[in-house]
């Protein structure tokens, strides 16, 4: 298992989000165009939020896979906006849809860039 990124850094659309059984995947789509590092969109709120989740390997018999992304918890800076909405840091976590409820999370493993940080 990787380690978390620099949790300061911003968060583009290329980046590797995944739910805490490591293989499900985050469909990520961004909301705005203009702001980019490298050519990819910076993500912002409420990008993260209601994406589907593909791979997630937790799954059986009355256990549900992470198949969505539920609102963020942590990881909007409180400084940086992009037309009014605050920039996702690599500090990115909410809970999923999977089971048990309340339990599995999302997280970033990889921002898709190593050079714009972001404060709090």
């Amino acid at each position: 298992m990787a380690g978390a990124p620099d949790p300061t850094l911003a968060v583009t659309v290329d980046a590797r989000v995944v739910c805490t059984h490591e293989l499900g995947k985050v469909a990520l789509v961004n909301s705005q165009q203009w702001v980019r590092i490298s050519e990819l969109p910076v993500l912002i709120e409420p990008d993260p939020e209601g994406r589907s989740i593909s791979g997630c390997p937790n799954f059986s018999i009355g256990i549900k896979p992470c198949l969505h992304t539920l609102s963020v918890r942590v990881g909007y800076s409180s400084f940086v906006r992009i037309d009014g909405h605050p920039v996702v840091r690599s500090i990115l976590a909410g809970f999923t849809d999977g089971t048990p409820p309340g339990v599995i999370q999302y997280v970033v493993r990889d921002p898709a860039q190593p050079f714009v940080r972001v404060g709090s």
